[in-house]
């Protein structure tokens, strides 16, 4: 065989097999393919082995269809009150429209991060530092909604907006956590004296209860001395009375109101009383009644 043929066959397989290489293409999951024909769009591929025509169709791009988060360069803002901030922030979107993320938008990367910050400053602008640092969830949904509208045309969607860092001044910064030290101290002088006062109450209620205690105490103590003795003169009269008979029994008796009535330095007798004879007062009971009249004659 010529060896010009040998060589032309050997051209021709090894351009055969460049053209099938190109023609075969994987696209991977998650992923979109952008395929051009002589320069202008043909299809969108979907994940999978797929084949191209050689030398006339190629495969553009490759595009993500994943979640994929941007972090938005920091910037300084101006607040309403002329206060000088630096803003960080992230977004948080996913293609929805492989095609229109190609051709709808030169740079999307750049243009979402631009318009991110341009959004950013205008809101942080409208608002003074204190609404700012206290309106972060404002500050993202309000963010989200403005993006989530503009880049729709670009055939994303935008979920989430997240304000990473509100950095103000040091001067700014230094006198907010002086004020905030001040208020925890404040704090803290208001619970310890809260604590005191609940401290002062509860003990001066365990007083009050100690001594109604003690006071229910001595009152059943004296009761059940006072029952006790009452109880012994009973049961002391009861046996002189079945035992003793006469003065003897008076005396015992005596006996037994002397030592109940010890502590007494009174000791009212009727005169009627047959202790009178024993004590010998009868005598001087007598001297100090009043004489009866005589009767007339």
């Amino acid at each position: 065989m010529n060896i010009g043929i040998i060589v032309f066959l050997a051209i021709l397989a090894l351009v055969i097999l460049i053209a099938l290489a190109k023609s075969i293409t994987i696209i991977h999951q998650a992923e979109k393919g952008i395929v051009e024909r002589l320069g202008r769009y043909k299809e969108t591929l979907d994940p999978g082995l797929r084949f191209l025509v050689p030398f006339i169709d190629a495969l553009r791009a490759r595009i993500d269809m994943r979640e994929t988060v941007l972090d938005v360069e920091p910037q300084a803002v101006i607040t309403k009150d002329n206060v000088g901030i630096t803003v960080d922030a992230v977004v948080y979107y996913y293609v929805t429209d492989a095609k229109a993320v190609r051709y709808e938008v030169a740079n999307f990367y750049i243009a979402l991060s631009k318009l991110a910050q341009t959004n950013l400053r205008n809101l942080v602008g409208d608002m003074s530092l204190d609404e700012t640092l206290g309106s972060r969830e404002r500050i993202n949904a309000s963010l989200r909604t403005t993006l989530d509208e503009a880049t729709d045309k670009w055939g994303v969607k935008v979920t989430r907006v997240e304000v990473k860092e509100i950095l103000p001044p040091s001067d700014i910064t230094e006198a907010m956590s002086k004020q905030m030290k001040a208020e925890r101290e404040k704090r803290a002088t208001i619970l310890d004296a809260e604590a005191y006062r609940q401290k002062q109450i509860l003990q001066a209620e365990g007083d009050k209860q100690n001594a109604i205690l003690v006071a229910e105490g001595d009152k059943q103590s004296a009761i059940l001395r006072a029952e006790g003795e009452a109880k012994a003169i009973e049961t002391v009269s009861t046996a002189a009375k079945e035992y003793f008979v006469g003065n003897a029994q008076l005396l015992k008796q005596l006996e037994v109101t002397q030592a109940s009535l010890q502590d007494n330095t009174k000791l009212v007798i009727s005169d009627q009383s047959r202790l009178i004879n024993v004590l010998g007062l009868a005598e001087s009971l007598n001297g100090t009644k009043p004489e009866a009249k005589s009767k007339s004659s």
